[in-house]
């Protein structure tokens, strides 16, 4: 084999060191187990007393609506599949930074250093874009939602919620809108190896206007057209801020830098 081939299972990195796939897999199973056992200590950690909090927070928006109100468990497993879901979800929360540091020290090798440079601030950005967007659920979307679920429009029917159909309507609200506030990122990224330019991404506006109110549609849990619009809104504004950022980086992309 000539000195300029390498094997086939080999990958040579930007700094000039070769890996073969074996030692990638070696790697990648490192980095998963690592991983695993942060979110399992991160589930232990948040058991109690944490979840107990989490779950009485979760719940005052419902009584912030209606005087007197109060959850009910159906079934015999209803609030402790509830409970341990919810330390599921602040287990997760606890062990991204370790998560996202093994994700990051292995991706980081195959990048160069312009990329590197874009990487760790990306990832603060995104994570700082999740709480936002699950605080912006909590605060703007979900007042409004519960208002018109909790309080119908009618004398005949008395609203008799289950803990665990609350909790995982809630949840499921915050958890969806926080990866919605993701989207700047993955336009971003997708514009850094020349998928989508800034200027398709406006000459789009239509388009987006219609995946805005169906994206608000699927994530908002009630059908008033109070909540989809203000769903709807900051989803087509963080489109337009995707397409800053992809502004940004088109110029620098992967497809742009392999034909110069």
């Amino acid at each position: 084999m000539s000195a300029g081939v390498q094997p086939m299972d080999a990958r040579v990195e930007p700094e000039g060191k070769v890996l073969t796939i074996l030692e990638h897999l070696k790697e990648l199973r490192y980095r998963v187990i690592v991983s695993a056992l942060a979110l399992i200590i991160g589930v232990g950690v948040s058991v109690w007393p944490l979840t107990a909090y989490a779950i009485d927070f979760l719940v005052q928006p419902g009584k912030d609506e209606v005087q007197d109100f109060k959850l009910h468990q159906f079934q015999l497993m209803d609030y402790w599949s509830t409970y341990f879901r919810v330390s599921l979800l602040l287990g997760i929360a606890i062990a991204m930074p370790v998560i996202m540091y093994q994700v990051l020290a292995f991706v980081a090798p195959g990048l160069t250093r312009a990329e590197r440079r874009w990487l760790f601030p990306i990832v603060i950005g995104a994570a700082f874009m999740f709480v936002l967007g699950m605080a912006f659920a909590y605060y703007v979307e979900l007042p409004p939602a519960l208002r018109f679920l909790l309080n119908p429009n009618t004398d005949s029917v008395e609203p008799t919620i289950g803990v665990r159909t609350y909790i995982d309507t809630v949840t499921r609200l915050l958890l969806l809108t926080g990866l919605v506030f993701e989207l700047p990122f993955v336009i971003m990224g997708l514009a850094k190896i020349g998928v989508v330019t800034s200027r398709k991404l406006v000459g789009w506006w239509r388009y987006a206007i219609l995946a805005a109110v169906t994206a608000a549609a699927i994530v908002t849990p009630s059908i008033d057209p109070v909540t989809q619009t203000i769903v709807a809104v900051p989803i087509l504004a963080l489109y337009f801020l995707g397409a800053l950022l992809a502004r940004m980086v088109e110029g620098s992309s992967f497809i742009a830098s392999r034909r110069a």
